[in-house]
């Protein structure tokens, strides 16, 4: 192979391999590769795969199976992340065109086979990010120590690895010095961060959302996803109320509401205790916007768990809900029990969930209705009359998942305002815009 001059990056699945991504694309950038934006025109195509769940996967292997029948003579075509650690034979003989196939975390090789000498540039402090927009994520740990039986993450990533407080804060830096006014910390687990350095069980979170609420100073929001319930603590709580630029916004991946069914995931199965929880939080933030997420159709699940969901889900009145079908897994507990259901059973409660879900959201959304919110402006442009209109999200609205907000008027994109909402949808908000930007 010539040595390669330009290189293009597809990152399929979660924020957190979009992290990985633009690390790798750190160690090319120092490298002196170029991207491009066509994967046809690169020397060096690199697909960054997930294998999280069935419809991930085969997505993944489409992609691949698409540039693979695309390749130009001369192009690589390199492969790396969650599938490959799982299935690098099958992808091999699925497509014979790739030529290189790496496991999770081996960007370094990646960029080795690129002849980049990483250890020469490495984690330069000039090196600037791209930006696609206002935020950025922070992924401040790797695998995970949990037991869930549906889940394949720890055969993938390994057990808890946190970054060190150090880096973190000098990567946030980065970030906001680029640009960056929003950072969303993400992990497998991130309220687990430091029990691997030594810290107390959930009691490491804390003290780095406060190290890194003062590195980047108050106009940096910082946003807290994929916190496991049992390690949701007052003492979290307490540190979010009080730190100003730590938004009121908490995501719990919670899985179900049934004792029964999130005994058999290995999930913490004390619904009472994670009521309790969510109620410490809201005591400490009134204003508390809860996201998480709830899989149905898990293996022996009887329509009375499910009700039970069902029922958890009205109790709790969570602003925002993904819900997802469960995904057979290999190399998973789940795997083994009795009681599969057929996809038809997943999906019609999947309906079911999700619809009774839209009215909770719908009477959510309306409760900001009348109050002035300061928005991070995404983007804007105008409406059918030629007015203009700006879109983005509040406090209330984490990056590619919940909904957005749309405003009348003019700001900039990356400029935050304060918006008054005047009315509210399902998932998305709507206001007008009060004064021009101020910071």
């Amino acid at each position: 192979m010539a040595v390669p001059r330009t290189y293009h990056v597809v990152t399929l699945g979660c924020p957190k391999n979009d992290v990985d991504s633009e690390h790798l694309e750190r160690l090319l950038s120092g490298g002196e590769l170029l991207p491009v934006e066509d994967p046809y025109d690169a020397d060096a195509v690199i697909v960054n795969t997930c294998g999280f769940i069935e419809q991930s996967q085969e997505q993944s292997y489409q992609a691949v199976d698409e540039l693979a029948r695309d390749k130009r003579d001369g192009q690589k075509l390199i492969v790396a992340g969650c599938l490959t650690q799982l299935y690098a034979g099958e992808l091999r003989a699925r497509a014979p065109g790739v030529d290189h196939v790496f496991g999770v975390g081996q960007w370094h090789d990646v960029a080795r086979l690129l002849s980049v000498d990483v250890d020469a540039i490495y984690d330069i402090p000039e090196s600037t990010p791209h930006l696609d927009g206002p935020s950025a994520y922070l992924k401040i740990s790797d695998g995970c120590d949990a037991p869930c039986t549906f889940c394949v993450i720890p055969k993938i990533k390994g057990g808890l690895r946190s970054a060190p407080a150090g880096m973190l804060i000098k990567e946030a830096q980065r970030l906001s010095g680029a640009g960056a006014r929003e950072l969303v910390l993400v992990a497998q687990d991130t309220t687990a961060w430091g029990e691997d350095l030594g810290q107390g069980f959930a009691a490491g979170l804390p003290g780095l959302l406060e190290m890194l609420s003062e590195a980047v100073g108050p106009d940096v929001w910082l946003r807290l996803m994929y916190a496991y319930p049992s390690r949701v603590t007052p003492e979290l709580a307490e540190t979010m109320a009080r730190l100003p630029n730590v938004l009121h916004y908490l995501d719990v991946p919670l899985q179900h509401g049934a004792h029964s069914t999130l005994r058999r995931m290995k999930r913490p199965a004390n619904v009472e205790r994670v009521m309790k929880n969510i109620e410490t939080m809201r005591d400490a933030m009134p204003d508390l916007v809860l996201r998480t997420s709830f899989i149905t159709g898990f293996p022996g699940e009887t329509e009375a768990e499910f009700q039970e969901l069902m029922d958890f889900a009205t109790a709790i009145r969570f602003d925002h809900v993904g819900v997802f079908t469960y995904s057979r897994q290999q190399w998973t507990g789940a795997d083994d029990l009795a009681g599969h259901l057929p996809d038809e059973v997943k999906h019609a409660r999947r309906d079911r969930l999700m619809e009774l879900q839209a009215g909770i959201a719908r009477e959510r959304a309306s409760r900001f209705v009348g109050h002035d919110l300061e928005m991070l402006v995404e983007g804007a442009g105008e409406d059918e009359d030629g007015n203009p209109v700006i879109a983005g999200r509040t406090y209330r609205e984490a990056p590619e998942v919940d909904g957005l907000v749309f405003a009348a008027g003019h700001a900039e994109p990356g400029s935050r305002v304060p918006v008054r909402i005047e009315a509210s949808g399902d998932y998305d908000l709507f206001g007008t815009v009060l004064a021009q930007p101020v910071r």
